[in-house]
């Protein structure tokens, strides 16, 4: 098996050591990846320090062309692309899997090639003229997680070089290749130096975090992590874009349809088997529809078919690795030693669809309360804690309660007080009637201890500057 190699100043880099990337719905290998130094990580930066001073004095209609471009490059090797994600992080080819992630990356790069940076006209008359310039900041450091390593990549580059910046990505150790194989395909538009890769452990990340080169951060991940990186960022004033952990509260008003939400209820939870920061991850439900409620999701979850995702029936896959399924396994059993009504799933061991994988079944744990960590903390996985309430006051306390403010929803026949209780949420999107529906023209990020500042639209393409002011 050929290893992947390093991107670095437009060219492929070897490297003395690989290690091995599995499949995680079975556990053989799915490539070797390349395992980089601190000497790649700077010789990165070092190039794209090069890169950017030609890079930042290119017209804004060349840059959004090449965007573009690479859009089409996306679109050229769609299917190969889908299947190494598939075969990396383990979502399913079909439904909302690697299929649709790569649709999703093509459609946020074209999007985000048709935005602008315009001068802004802050004073013109007899005071004189007062212009305010959006100028790039220079080299992004860009950490990507394991959950969704091809779009969160495509968040993370596309708009940092369209703003004139130079990128040094490192992604994931559990999902390399995809984003390796999508720099190769940027650099084959790109100049060399402008967009690199380097991948290997997580003690990368502290390098890139701490160097003197990088001007901006931008990182998806934990609440924990995310700290570190505000707290290493300080020494040099780093810009910072953190999206960080989420523990989405869904309320469920008592005039629903439990028909009709059930699904609008299950992929908002179990889209990527629960791994997405903005996933449904604690449901209130009222008293009055909570039975039949749970009823009906129990009906919808067991029409899922779970299992490897090269399978085209397959609608959840995997979670991406061990760790992670030992963590959700534990909260799980946590919450039914507490009292926990499992409705459907948990005994991993005993519903495996497959003898290898790391298959965790779609669970329905009802009759939970808050202070369980299964409710309080984020499980990032196919466990959905269904919690009764009484008082639409004390839902949305209780929603508010903890430290996340990543997304939330409600949902309701009455459109009116679904509103007011939307607006009562503290969290950076919330939907109605439906729940993660993010979007390209639309800024997203989270408040609290779920992040500091957006990406997306107009607001994120101008995180990745810094303003200038200029008089005349």
């Amino acid at each position: 098996m050929e290893p992947y190699r390093l991107i670095i100043d437009g060219k492929k880099v070897p490297t003395k050591q690989c290690y091995e990337v599995l499949n995680p719905a079975t556990e053989q290998v799915a490539g070797l990846a390349p395992l980089g130094t601190e000497k790649d990580l700077k010789e990165a930066i070092r190039a794209a320090k090069i890169a950017y001073k030609s890079w930042r004095n290119e017209t804004h209609r060349k840059r959004q062309t090449a965007c573009r471009k690479i859009a089409e490059k996306l679109e050229q090797q769609a299917e190969e692309i889908a299947l190494l994600l598939t075969a990396e992080q383990g979502k399913p080819l079909n439904g909302m899997g690697s299929r649709w992630e790569v649709g999703g990356a093509i459609a946020w790069t074209q999007y985000t090639s048709t935005l602008d940076l315009p001068v802004k006209i802050l004073q013109d008359g007899p005071g004189g003229r007062v212009e305010q310039h959006r100028k790039p900041i220079g080299v992004v450091g860009s950490i990507t997680p394991w959950n969704f390593p091809l779009l969160i990549a495509v968040w993370h580059v596309i708009p940092a070089v369209l703003a004139g910046n130079t990128v040094v990505i490192k992604p994931s150790p559990y999902t390399p290749l995809t984003t390796l194989r999508l720099v190769e395909l940027i650099n084959e538009v790109l100049p060399r130096g402008v967009v690199n890769c380097v991948t290997g452990d997580d003690d990368l990340g502290p390098l890139i975090t701490n160097h003197p080169d990088i001007g901006k951060i931008v990182f998806t991940g934990s609440i924990e992590t995310g700290k570190r990186i505000y707290a290493n960022a300080a020494s040099t004033m780093k810009r910072l874009t953190l999206e960080l952990g989420g523990n989405d509260a869904g309320i469920v008003l008592p005039d629903v349809d439990p028909k009709i939400i059930a699904e609008g209820l299950f992929w908002g939870a179990f889209l990527n088997a629960g791994q997405t920061c903005a996933a449904l991850k604690r449901l209130y439900v009222h008293d009055d529809v909570y039975e039949e409620v749970c009823e009906e999701l129990v009906k919808f979850a067991r029409k899922m078919p779970m299992g490897i995702g090269t399978d085209e029936t397959v609608m959840v896959g995997p979670l991406q690795n061990k760790r992670q399924y030992n963590i959700v396994n534990r909260l799980v059993e946590e919450a039914r030693g507490a009292g926990g009504r499992v409705l459907l799933g948990g005994n991993p061991e005993t519903s495996k669809v497959n003898k290898k994988g790391y298959f965790y079944p779609i669970t329905l744990v009802a009759d939970v309360q808050d202070g369980l960590r299964l409710v309080d903390n984020e499980q990032f996985g196919p466990a959905l804690p269904i919690i009764r309430y009484r008082d639409v006051q004390d839902a949305i306390d209780r929603a508010n309660a903890l430290e996340n403010g990543l997304g939330g929803s409600v949902w309701g026949r009455d459109l009116v007080e679904c509103r007011r209780v939307a607006s009562k949420l503290e969290c950076g999107s919330v939907w109605i009637n439906k729940h993660g529906a993010i979007q390209p023209n639309a800024p997203f990020g989270g408040i609290k201890m779920s992040g500091l500042g957006v990406e997306f639209a107009e607001e994120g393409l101008q995180a990745y500057t810094d303003i200038q002011v200029v008089y005349l």
